[in-house]
């Protein structure tokens, strides 16, 4: 007896393969076809856009054709539907990959710089990057409709990370001092749960608090220097983009005197952009060109006052391109005499990076701690680094969900 697959199954393999596989597949059908729906069609023609080689125009700033086989050259309205195609009938994981692939595939990236193309994109963290990568080349026209698809990305950043991190420092800076006063940020959740464990309810299974334990939020400001220091070269975009967000969370953080620098073979403080707007500071950075990480790192022992009450995060591939012995001296002199350091190799949701692995050996052995971690985890990181617990330890404790050298 014949097996025939279901329609659903034949659609799905349908839209994987593309045309060429249509009448393999029909066979598998028990109509004898492998028949899209209207909307299949144009999830169809949308990847058949940018994922069929003989299609479109591999030259910059390329449009995506109006049908298969069309002639080439721009078309921002073409596009501006495609977009809006992809959008509709894609989940969002999905968009962001598929836009990612037309860039690479299909050179449109000039297109970026049309205000009707920007206004269909979904905003992500590659786009953006790339985006930035050239801003030097926006024309006036397109630089509002580019600085709102940035803050639009930098808005979805911060609300992801904002509580969390907050939490983090507030926890870190007020572990042993309690307040009667009501805070939910400064809810001391352990002691809580622990002092009402006999209040759950075991039918609802859930706890029911009878009373609440709160951090005591009246501190000192700038109780802590926290100086993050961040590789601008090409190869960081993602880390770059994630360490300027969460840098301007720290900056807003009374508790905390942020400093914020980015690198290349040139130094640039981006302190005040920080704390004012996070889309200013991203725009004044410039992705790409070489590394000096000990110059930038001797500029920021400027920013060190008390060595026990600094937080130093840098942020770096460590393909160093300066003095390397100079630079691991004076990483190694800064956490003798107290300052909390680590080196983020990646801040990203992406895998594992390239890195120069020697130099991040030889910077752990001397105390600081590299790691290549989703942002997710660094609120555990920064708590650890401001309680004093044990950076290294803590790389082996996160091992699992972080790569530690």
């Amino acid at each position: 007896m014949v097996q025939y697959a279901d329609k659903t199954s034949i659609s799905r393999w349908r839209l994987i393969l593309g045309q060429a596989a249509e009448q393999q597949l029909s066979s598998y059908g028990a109509d004898g076809t492998a028949v899209l729906s209207e909307e299949e069609q144009i999830m169809d023609q949308a990847l058949a856009d940018i994922y069929d080689d003989t299609l479109g125009t591999e030259s910059g700033g390329g449009a995506i054709d109006s049908s298969r086989g069309a002639g080439q050259g721009k078309s921002a309205p073409r596009l501006s539907k495609w977009l809006g195609d992809v959008r509709t009938f894609f989940p969002d994981d999905v968009v962001s990959i598929i836009q990612h692939d037309a860039m690479e595939r299909k050179g449109w990236k000039q297109l970026l710089f049309e205000p009707e193309v920007l206004a269909h994109v979904k905003p992500d963290i590659q786009l953006v990057g790339t985006l930035l990568t050239l801003k030097n080349k926006i024309p006036e026209k397109t630089k509002d409709t580019a600085r709102m698809l940035v803050q639009s990305l930098v808005d979805e950043l911060v609300k992801r990370m904002e509580d969390d991190i907050r939490r983090a420092v507030t926890g870190a800076l007020n572990r042993r001092q309690h307040s009667p006063l009501p805070s939910l940020s400064g809810i001391d959740w352990k002691r809580t749960i622990q002092r009402n464990l006999k209040h759950y309810d075991r039918d609802r299974k859930t706890l029911i608090p009878e009373k609440f334990y709160f951090f005591d939020r009246a501190r000192r400001s700038n109780e802590w220097t926290v100086i993050v220091d961040i590789d601008q070269s090409g190869s960081m975009a993602d880390s770059v983009i994630w360490a300027s967000v969460i840098s301007s969370i720290f900056a807003s953080i009374p508790a905390l005197n942020t400093r914020v620098v980015a690198f290349d073979t040139e130094v640039v403080d981006l302190t005040e952009q920080c704390a004012n707007d996070p889309v200013d500071m991203l725009f004044g950075i410039q992705l790409g060109g070489g590394t000096d990480i000990n110059k930038s790192v001797a500029y920021c022992e400027s920013f060190i006052e008390e060595p026990k009450k600094t937080l130093f995060i840098l942020v770096s591939d460590l393909e160093e391109g300066g003095n390397r012995g100079a630079l691991i001296r004076r990483m190694k002199d800064m956490r003798e005499a107290g300052v909390r350091t680590m080196c983020l190799l990646a801040l990203s949701d992406q895998g594992k990076p390239y890195y120069d692995e020697r130099l991040a050996k030889i910077l752990s052995r001397d105390g600081t701690p590299c790691f290549a971690c989703t942002p997710t985890w660094l609120p555990e990181l920064v708590e650890g680094a401001l309680k004093g617990h044990d950076l290294a330890e803590l790389a082996k404790r996160l091992s699992s969900k972080t790569s530690s050298v």
